[in-house]
């Protein structure tokens, strides 16, 4: 069995796999070929691979009778000529963005498996790339917002007199929300939390911050599909939206984080709410990408609106490389190991598992997979 390791393009500076899970596909019995300099902007070289026991070779090097390939984004079908037909390509695969690359997968013979999909159950938690690589941005959010932000985050107290601390105020209390709140929390930030599930609110008391909840209007009681928030109602929206007003007025630092999975983010923060901070105020959107949570948010852009500076966040996680590269080499590493079988010495993946079912997109040439045959 050989594994792939694709040197990822464009800005993407992450790698699908670290030495440290090389050595574990050794033991597996697997033979690793990974692509030079795949792991440079990650600060693992190619002699880290080797010494794990991996190959270095050129792309079409690699990926000659490799029966598994991983990838951070999901690459352009035509770097992938010579790949064999049959083999697993596993990585974040975008399908709604790259509908054409999918098919074009599907045309290749791929097994394509998108592990932004992985269900958010029990057993796939050591897998699921999207809350390790949030958990990332949710802290570098943090951490940004201060590096913009004229002032401190702790209070000072000093022969000079007192320096008050800043007032974080985070919208979503998912993964990248709960990592946000502990980051500005360590800093010395006076933190509050909002979000539309009514279970977060415990979860923001135990991290030592204030929640801000819409009280006698019935928001999301559990959870979305998937552990992820759904839409409101038109009344609890409009007592969020007074509620948030009030309290924004108030904030130095925002982070919003709000997504629902296949729409657009929800618009938690109006122009008419940002002319209401004070300038020198900044607002980190995690949802950028999405659409974005604030009015007059730029994906990949900082921008300055009312004298409040918006940055339009996208992929947080790659800057910090290194980190966000192990963590998702491990999540990777962690599904193929559940589902390695010693005797055919590779994985196999039942069509009725649960987790195999959500993140397979094609197979033997054909799409497969129910959600995005829905959404075509």
């Amino acid at each position: 069995m050989k594994i792939a390791v694709l040197r990822e393009g464009g800005a993407e500076t992450r790698v699908a796999a670290i030495p440290e899970t090389v050595k574990k596909f050794a033991g597996l019995g697997a033979a690793v070929s990974v692509e030079q300099g795949a792991g440079e902007a990650a600060s693992i070289s190619d002699d880290d691979f080797k010494a794990a026991g991996a190959t270095i070779g050129s792309r079409a090097d690699v990926l000659k009778d490799a029966e598994i390939i991983l990838c951070v984004m999901g690459p352009e079908p035509g770097s992938l000529d010579g790949a064999k037909a049959g083999a697993l390509l596993i990585g974040a695969l975008d399908p709604p963005k790259h509908g054409d690359a999918i098919k074009a997968y599907a045309s290749a013979g791929l097994e394509a498996l998108a592990m932004e999909w992985m269900p958010r159950i029990t057993r796939a938690q050591s897998m699921d790339i999207l809350s390790s690589q949030s958990n990332l941005a949710g802290y570098k959010a943090v951490v940004d917002a201060a590096s913009i932000y004229g002032r401190a985050y702790p209070m000072m107290m000093t022969a000079a007199g007192t320096v008050s601390p800043a007032k974080l105020f985070v919208m979503g209390v998912g993964v990248a929300g709960l990592q946000a709140i502990a980051t500005g929390r360590r800093l010395g930030a006076q933190v509050s939390a909002t979000d539309v599930r009514s279970a977060t609110k415990e979860q923001i008391l135990s991290l030592g911050a204030k929640p801000i909840f819409v009280e006698g209007v019935a928001g999301i009681e559990g959870e979305g599909k998937g552990g992820y928030a759904s839409e409101t109602s038109a009344e609890y929206q409009a007592a969020q939206a007074e509620l948030v007003s009030g309290h924004i007025a108030k904030q130095d630092i925002v982070i919003t984080t709000a997504l629902i999975p296949g729409r657009p983010a929800p618009r938690l923060v109006s122009d008419a709410q940002l002319a209401t901070m004070r300038k020198g105020s900044v607002i980190v959107d995690l949802a950028a990408e999405a659409g974005g949570n604030v009015e007059g948010c730029v994906a990949g852009e900082t921008v300055q609106r009312h004298g409040v500076t918006i940055v339009g966040a996208v992929q947080l996680a790659r800057s910090l490389a290194a980190d966000a590269s192990a963590l998702f080499g491990r999540n990777l590493a962690n599904f193929l190991i559940a589902f390695w079988d010693k005797e055919s010495s590779g994985p196999v993946l039942p069509d009725d598992d649960e987790i195999v079912a959500a993140i397979r997109l094609t197979k033997a040439g054909s799409i497969v997979n129910d959600r995005l045959k829905t959404s075509q």
